[in-house]
C-alpha cells in the first residue's frame, strides 16, 4: 500500500498546493511518451497536498543517464506557449520555498527572448527592488542582459515551448529503489511552458550528482543547441534573482556578477 505524505503550509498563498498538484500531474502525463517518473498525487486543499511517500536511495550514474533521456521526452511532451500554466490551471502560479512563494507569471508568449525579458527577469528583479535586496541599478543591469537576448540566446532563440519541472535543482530530484531499480522522481515543481535549457540549468547551479551522466541521457533523445553550455549562466538568471528576493546577502552580488559576465 503507497504511503501518503502531506506538504502543508497554514494559510498559503491562494491556489499555491492546487497549482503544485495539477504541475505534477502535468508532468507526470508525459511518462507514457518516456518521460520521468514524478510523484504521484492524491489530493490537494487551501493548505496541503498529499503525494506519495518516496524512500530515497543513492542515485547511480545508469539511472542518471536515463532520467536525462527521460527529460528530454517530458520536454518534449511541450506546452502551447512560453508561460503556459500547466493544463486545467488558471490561477496563480508560483516559485519559490513553500514559507516564502512568489508569483510566477504566465503568459502567451511566443518567443524565448520576451518570454525570459517580461515573464521572468523583470517582475523578479522588480520584486526584490520592492522588497528592498535589490536597487533600481539592478533592473538597469537587467535590462543591459534583456536588449543583449539575441545573440546571448544564440540557435536557442528558435526553441518551441517545452513542458519544464521549473525548479529543477538537485533537491528536487529524488532517487529510490522502490520499483525494484533505482530512478529519479521528481518533486516540489514550478511548473509551466519554458525553454528547455532552464531544467538543465537548474541542475547545474547547486550541485547534481552524476550530471555528465544525465546530459548524455539528455543528448540522446534530443540534441541541444550549439552553445548550450555558455547559455547556463543566462538561464539561472531567474533563480539567482530569485534568491536575492528570498534571502538576500550573497545572492545579491553573485547575480551582479552574473549579469556582467553574460555582458562581457
Amino acid at each position: 500500500m503507497t504511503s501518503v505524505y502531506r506538504k502543508s503550509r497554514a494559510f498559503a498563498p491562494k491556489g499555491f498546493f492546487e497549482c503544485e498538484g495539477k504541475g505534477l500531474e502535468w508532468l507526470g502525463a508525459a511518462q507514457p511518451e518516456g518521460g520521468p517518473r514524478v510523484v504521484k498525487v492524491f489530493d490537494w486543499g487551501d493548505d496541503h497536498l498529499d503525494i506519495e511517500r518516496v524512500a530515497p536511495c543513492p542515485a547511480t550514474p545508469d539511472a542518471a543517464y536515463r532520467f536525462g533521456a527521460a527529460l528530454a521526452h517530458m520536454h518534449d511532451a511541450g506546452a502551447p506557449y512560453f508561460g503556459s500554466a500547466p493544463d486545467g490551471y488558471d490561477g496563480t502560479c508560483y516559485f519559490g520555498p513553500l514559507q516564502d512563494p512568489v508569483p510566477m507569471d504566465t503568459g502567451t508568449w511566443t518567443d524565448p527572448a520576451t518570454y525570459l525579458a517580461e515573464g521572468r527577469l523583470r517582475p523578479m528583479v522588480q520584486l526584490g527592488i520592492e522588497r528592498g535586496t535589490l536597487r533600481a541599478s539592478d533592473m538597469n543591469l537587467t535590462n543591459d542582459v534583456i536588449d543583449a537576448l539575441p545573440e546571448l540566446l544564440g540557435r536557442a532563440a528558435t526553441d518551441k515551448p517545452a513542458r519544464v519541472h521549473g525548479d529543477l535543482w538537485s533537491g528536487n530530484v529524488m532517487w529510490t529503489g522502490d520499483s525494484g531499480h533505482v530512478e529519479a522522481v521528481l518533486i516540489d515543481p514550478a511548473a509551466h511552458g519554458g525553454h528547455r535549457e532552464e531544467d538543465l540549468a537548474m541542475l547545474h547551479l547547486f550541485g547534481m550528482s552524476y550530471l555528465s551522466d544525465i546530459t548524455a541521457g539528455y543528448q540522446s533523445v534530443h540534441p541541444l543547441k550549439a552553445g548550450y553550455e555558455e547559455r547556463t549562466t543566462l538561464w539561472q538568471l531567474y533563480p539567482i534573482a530569485g534568491h536575492c528576493v528570498f534571502f538576500g546577502g550573497g545572492y545579491v552580488s553573485e547575480y551582479r556578477q552574473v549579469c556582467r559576465s553574460l555582458l562581457g
